[in-house]
């Protein structure tokens, strides 16, 4: 069967179309014959998001995703892969700018095939069976379903796996495209309950990255972004826009591991403090360091 005649295709088009409406306010319009005006641009991303999860099936999460870096960005450049251990439990813990954030990490990370991701509950991610195979979802409401991603990440710790996390839990500024000083105060919104798996797998190593050069600074520009706003509005549009339009497909994102760290004598408060800090040195030293990898796609 074809990717154009794949029932799954037609699923993720449709979720494409409610996500397009909803980032231009026009949720609305669902319902009615104008939604179809936005279907030549979802069946686009969806046609390549299924080919994505196909060779995510095939070929693993790190060649799927390089795969579609290759689709919708210029290409990446990694640093810092040398504060990754190739084996043992670790906790990659990311900023979150958004767009193609995730699939960058995971290309970087090819050297941990065990990887996992805690994700958010979405519809799309579901839809993409292959890819959902590599997620612990997390829920929105507290209570036991949290409990239950919290028992999954802990077992797969203590098997000597990788974990990756984003510790804001909501989409953060990309420092490349809105400044060091705003992505550092976003800082201060990430959650420390990863400290937790020191005590639940001790063996664990923590491992902050900075992923950026994501977010298209032209989109943000794009004059559809007058008719939202707020500015949360207005970037949702734009990277809405980003998906939509390959003109603005021309950013080579950069991904910087910082060292690795695990809990002291100081306990888990000291081991926040430092993943913090590394962080805000990243962010304001953002393209330090030696390249590990480079790829440029086109």
């Amino acid at each position: 069967m074809t990717a154009t005649a794949s029932p799954l295709v037609e699923t993720l088009t449709e979720l494409n179309i409610v996500d397009l409406l909803d980032s231009m306010g026009l949720l609305r319009l669902h319902g009615t014959p104008l939604r179809h005006l936005f279907r030549p641009a979802a069946r686009r991303f969806a046609r390549t998001a299924h080919e994505f999860d196909s060779r995510v099936g095939e070929h693993g999460l790190a060649q799927g995703s390089a795969w579609l870096m290759s689709q919708m960005t210029a290409g990446i450049v990694t640093s810092g892969l040398e504060h990754v251990p190739p084996q043992g439990p670790v906790i990659i813990l990311a900023n979150h700018p958004g767009m193609t954030d995730t699939v960058a990490l995971f290309t970087s990370l090819a050297s941990r095939p065990d990887l996992r991701v805690i994700a958010s509950d979405r519809p799309f991610l579901r839809a993409l069976p292959s890819v959902a195979r590599q997620l612990i979802f997390l829920p929105d409401e507290e209570g036991g379903g949290r409990m239950a991603v919290i028992r999954a990440a802990s077992r797969h710790l203590q098997e000597g796996g990788a974990l990756l996390t984003f510790p804001a839990g909501e989409i953060e500024p990309d420092p490349a495209t809105f400044g060091p000083q705003r992505a550092a105060a976003s800082l201060q919104n990430w959650s420390s309950s990863y400290t937790l798996f020191a005590r639940l797998a001790p063996r664990t190593q923590f491992v902050p990255a900075l992923v950026s050069h994501v977010i298209s600074p032209d989109a943000q520009r794009h004059p559809l972004t007058l008719l939202r706003r707020t500015p949360h509005h207005k970037e949702k549009l734009a990277a809405a826009l980003q998906v939509a339009l390959p003109r603005y497909r021309d950013l080579v994102a950069r991904v910087t591991f910082g060292i690795s760290a695990n809990v002291g004598p100081d306990g888990a408060p000291a081991l926040g403090a430092s993943i913090a800090a590394q962080m805000r040195h990243l962010i304001f030293e953002d393209g330090s360091g030696r390249v590990q990898l480079k790829e440029v796609f086109r």
